[in-house]
């Protein structure tokens, strides 16, 4: 049903009686039809976030038949899955809104929502759980090929009797999904949020960085005018202001872009003014080479906190050490995958920028620009407060643990289909036995 190659493992869930409280008549529940009345569980959230932290991609599908119907408007639909997507750490919402009777393929007990989904977020079903309040939804995960667990509210309505588990709670089916998990998988790796070491999000691309502020490993973003560009950012301010409107509760960083001191510490002084959880970005040196340690030590005083950043080198960040105000926090960022790229070993390399750091208690070392998830667990061996990451090498911590002869046969099969769907030939040449 999906790609061979699929690499995600995810839980399917449905949204009333396992996230959203329904309203119950007569034994049946149903769907809330008023903002007013529309509220999740209130351990829903935290039973998510576990399953985040284990890897899991969390995906709601959902039979809507009352829009079909015309009895809720599909505005308060889409305000309650904006607020549900808000809320919860959900990656996808998958909506049927098709009545009893039309022919579709997406309303459950059809996998359609499934099977659209795992398309479309590389999800092997094979390795996934669907999760339910009714036999329509064991039956769809049945059909997709899933695991399934029921959470039996005692509906007065006819119920599963195949399901892999039953349960009476989300809590209760985060517990079984958490105990199913392979155990050839992430034994022998620290997981990622046992991890001391504090990752940052790096990128401009609003909706990434969004779909990054609902996992709980990640304690803040960094991005630069050359992200933004490649993004495709045209109003600098603009951007960054509506950013910081959506994202409160992580530092973010923003960088000055002039090259001459008086203007680098007026443009730091316009962003510190942007929020409470601004990070003023200042890079080591402008381009005629000259170290910025006046701008640096101007911001500083004004109580900005500093993210100094195009760093390279262990006498460089002794300079920016001595610039700071040993009162104020800041961040030192260490370019060490570009280091790496040299030829140098980062690791004995941030370890001495980590000494030359001592003096300054509340300024923490930050390393930039990583080129693989081996470099997030050497930043957290050696005690290096903070490393950026990309959105995509984020999501490639689910491979972590991975049994290295299951990721053999998979790239194996990879090349396999590749090379079929490519109508590639070699003439066998016969070989005598």
């Amino acid at each position: 049903m999906t790609d061979l190659a699929a690499t995600h493992r995810a839980v399917f869930l449905d949204r009333d009686g396992v996230l959203v409280i329904p309203e119950f008549r007569d034994g049946r529940s149903f769907a809330p039809t008023r903002i007013e009345d529309y509220r999740f569980y209130d351990d829903a959230r935290d039973a998510l976030i576990r399953l985040k932290e284990a890897g899991f991609l969390l995906v709601v599908v959902t039979n809507q038949p009352d829009v079909g119907k015309g009895l809720i408007p599909r505005s308060t639909i889409a305000e309650m899955h904006d607020r549900l997507a808000r809320e919860l750490p959900v990656d996808r919402i998958e909506i049927c809104d098709h009545v009893q009777g039309q022919r579709c393929g997406c309303r459950k007990p059809a996998p359609g929502m499934l099977l659209r989904a795992a398309h479309d977020l590389d999800i092997d079903l094979s390795q996934s759980i669907m999760v339910g309040d009714r036999l329509s939804d064991v039956e769809a995960g049945q059909a997709a090929g899933c695991a399934t667990i029921f959470i039996d509210l005692d509906y007065t309505e006819t119920k599963p009797t195949t399901q892999t588990h039953t349960v009476r709670s989300i809590v209760e089916a985060v517990d079984i999904i958490l105990g199913m998990t392979p155990n050839n998988r992430r034994q022998q790796m620290p997981r990622a949020q046992d991890l001391k070491v504090k990752i940052y999000a790096d990128g401009a691309d609003l909706k990434g960085i969004l779909e990054m502020a609902k996992l709980p490993i990640i304690k803040g973003f960094t991005t630069n005018p050359t992200l933004m560009r490649k993004a495709g950012v045209t109003d600098y301010e603009g951007f960054a202001r509506n950013l910081l409107e959506q994202i409160t509760g992580h530092p973010i960083s923003f960088e000055v872009f002039a090259d001459d001191f008086p203007t680098m510490i007026g443009q730091g002084l316009a962003i510190k003014s942007w929020g409470k959880n601004v990070n003023v970005k200042v890079p080591v040196m402008n381009t005629k080479g000259e170290f910025t340690g006046p701008v640096l030590r101007a911001l500083a005083a004004e109580g900005a906190i500093l993210n100094v950043t195009a760093i390279m080198t262990v006498d460089q960040v002794k300079a920016v050490a001595d610039a700071l105000d040993p009162n104020v926090p800041a961040i030192v960022s260490v370019f060490a995958g570009r280091i790496a790229d040299t030829g140098i070993d980062p690791v004995p390399h941030m370890q001495e920028c980590l000494k030359a750091l001592a003096s300054r208690p509340k300024a923490e070392l930050l390393w930039a620009s990583p080129r693989e998830v081996l470099n997030i667990f050497q930043a957290d061996e050696i005690g290096c407060p903070i490393i950026t990451c990309t959105n995509d090498m984020i999501k490639k911590l689910d491979l972590v643990g991975k049994d290295l002869i299951e990721y053999s046969r998979e790239t194996v099969q990879m090349f396999y289909k590749d090379a079929t769907a490519s109508a590639f030939s070699i003439e066998p040449v016969k070989h005598a036995a």
